[in-house]
């Protein structure tokens, strides 16, 4: 089944805001075993929605549209596929009724123009929005599948879920299974050059790379009569791969690095705190977004300044005098600092130069020093990162990540 993607709304094409729904559904789709061949988007303008429609039914089987559902007069979505389809647009009596309540229950009153929602192509599966007023829509017309989508991605993504794989899935003649797995320490290229020889060599299983910030994922993708089928086929790719990849590799679950590192914390029954510089706090609210972090994180501060430094953590002013405030001797009293402060079994501490300014030649902008304190051992990591303040502060913060579930791997 080739697939493609039309996102509508002029604020796209404008990079007003960003279009994260394609990137959604281009990964989501690859999982179900779909071919995405074309992305395209279009502004809120009737005549060139229709022809992106007429080029996407030409070549395409299914065409999923997103955006232009709303009850405005550039919402055109909706009816544009009906003129394109020649399809007639009837009230939906039970969408109507749907919409009245909604409104009525948080007591705001009703425009004309919200019933516009209420209108389904004659012979269209509606699509139920549980986060919003506007329904989706699947129409089968012409051998082809077209499902227009609400734009905000709170009310696209659960409608995806909940809607549009079961569809899918029950459509498809074969069951589509995927595994990912995630590493970290080794860059896309390098991972992809190990395994080569496979991604040449798939057929079925299929094996695609990509990269996330910081992280390689490889997605395996079997087609089989059945999930146990699906399940051997994935396996036996996978035993290969772990035999070039296997100490890269941090999980196979739909989990991010964070949430894996609170596990581990836990498992060991460890304590940590953490003195942020550069980051400012980003690598906290990571590690505090994830459940069970209450038991594990003791600690966090933002000591930007070289005074809070020296007060919050008693580092000694000569240290920062003599080496400055980004150096491995810094940053290694950082984390002994909030390490005995918080009386914490683990002391972390970050320090950078994020940049624009700042910088010189000896130490350049994007220079990040992490330091780990555990026991009598101290563990300094030195980096030299790219790309502008906020990637450097972001990146950094992931390293800390990388570099904290190495250690605790070690010391495992």
């Amino acid at each position: 089944m080739i697939a493609e993607i039309i996102c509508v709304g002029t604020e796209l094409l404008l990079g007003d805001i960003l279009n994260t729904n394609a990137q959604y559904l281009s990964r989501r789709l690859a999982d179900l075993g779909v071919s995405v061949y074309y992305q395209t988007v279009v502004g809120d303008n009737e005549n060139r929605l229709i022809q992106a429609i007429n080029y996407a039914k030409n070549r395409s089987d299914l065409i999923i549209l997103s955006g232009g559902l709303g009850p405005t007069s550039d919402d055109i979505t909706k009816e544009t596929v009906a003129k394109a389809l020649g399809l007639p647009l009837n009230m939906n009596k039970d969408q109507e009724k749907k919409l009245k309540k909604f409104f009525a229950y948080r007591d705001i009153p009703m425009s004309n123009n919200n019933l516009k929602q209420a209108f389904i192509p004659e012979g269209a599966i509606i699509l139920n929005n549980n986060n919003g007023t506007a329904p989706g829509v699947l129409i089968e017309s012409c051998e082809k599948i077209f499902i227009i989508l609400p734009g905000p991605p709170n009310e696209l993504i659960p409608m995806f879920e909940e809607s549009v794989v079961p569809y899918i899935k029950k459509s498809s003649k074969d069951c589509i299974v995927s595994k990912t797995l995630k590493l970290i320490g080794i860059g896309e290229s390098t991972a992809a050059e190990l395994v080569q020889n496979m991604i040449d060599e798939q057929t079925n299983p299929s094996i695609a790379p990509y990269a996330k910030l910081s992280e390689v994922h490889f997605r395996i993708t079997a087609r089989a009569n059945n999930t146990n089928e699906a399940l051997k086929l994935i396996a036996s790719s996978e035993i290969e791969m772990r035999k070039q990849l296997n100490k890269y590799i941090y999980t196979t679950d739909e989990k991010e690095l964070e949430e894996i590192i609170v596990e581990l914390l836990n498992t060991y029954n460890q304590t940590i705190s953490v003195a942020e510089s550069c980051t400012g706090g980003l690598f906290a609210s990571m590690l505090v977004n994830c459940p069970g972090v209450s038991k594990v994180f003791k600690d966090g501060k933002i000591v930007y300044s070289n005074e809070s430094k020296i007060r919050e953590l008693g580092v000694d002013k000569d240290s920062i005098d003599i080496y400055g405030a980004v150096s491995k001797q810094v940053v290694k009293e950082m984390a002994l600092g909030i390490k005995e402060r918080s009386q914490s079994d683990i002391g972390m501490a970050i320090s950078g130069i994020a940049g624009p300014s700042g910088g010189t030649e000896d130490k350049p902008v994007g220079l990040v020093y992490i330091a780990i304190a555990y026991k009598d051992q101290t563990f300094i990591k030195r980096l030299q990162l790219n790309g502008n303040r906020m990637k450097v502060r972001t990146n950094a913060a992931k390293q800390g990540l990388i570099f904290l579930y190495q250690v605790l791997k070690e010391l495992k």
